[in-house]
């Protein structure tokens, strides 16, 4: 009987449905965004191979680090497709950061509206700048609404449009 004291429960770990892209798809996102490393990669046996349709010996699992949230990249075959349904949020601290990440992410892939984008692996992802819930979250419902009223005709955001929709003459708080 297998022992389970002393092994580490796993916070919530997001598994992603590839189509044999698994490896090739977490190799992308590593080297596509900072603080992200590689796992465990798990091969099909016999047994698995033989239930999922999978060539044995071909990747199963890939396990992989971004910025701290571990996912887990599965080929399991054609029967799933990612949805926008589902997507991840990054960040950014720079509009630098969000035209490198945007451009990269983009690449093969849909740009939409409002910071959404579709890789080429099909899984959507959500480019913001982190000084965005602040504005949005803002008291003065005048100010976060310019902001809403900008973004909603962005595809990429842009830092400077948002900061200039937040500081519109008239909605400024008093000094």
């Amino acid at each position: 009987m297998l022992k389970t004291r002393g092994i580490k429960k796993k916070p919530v770990v997001p598994c992603l449905w590839f189509h044999g892209k698994a490896e090739e798809a977490a190799q992308f996102y590593v080297s596509t965004i900072r603080n992200s490393k590689i796992g465990k990669i798990t091969r099909y046996g016999e047994a698995a191979a033989k239930e999922s349709g999978q060539p044995v010996g071909s990747v199963m699992t890939v396990t992989f680090t971004i910025n701290g949230q571990e996912f887990m990249a599965l080929n399991g075959g054609p029967q799933f497709a990612f949805s926008p349904a589902v997507s991840f949020v990054l960040t950014c601290n720079t509009q630098k950061e969000i035209d490198r990440l945007w451009d990269k992410l983009s690449e093969g892939g849909e740009k939409s509206v409002c910071g959404w984008l579709k890789d080429k692996y099909g899984l959507s992802w959500q480019v913001v700048p982190a000084v965005l819930d602040k504005m949005l979250e803002d008291k003065d419902a005048k100010r976060s609404e310019a902001v809403m009223e900008a973004l909603i005709q962005m595809t990429k955001l842009d830092i400077r449009a948002l900061q200039e929709a937040y500081d519109k003459p008239g909605l400024r708080k008093a000094a």
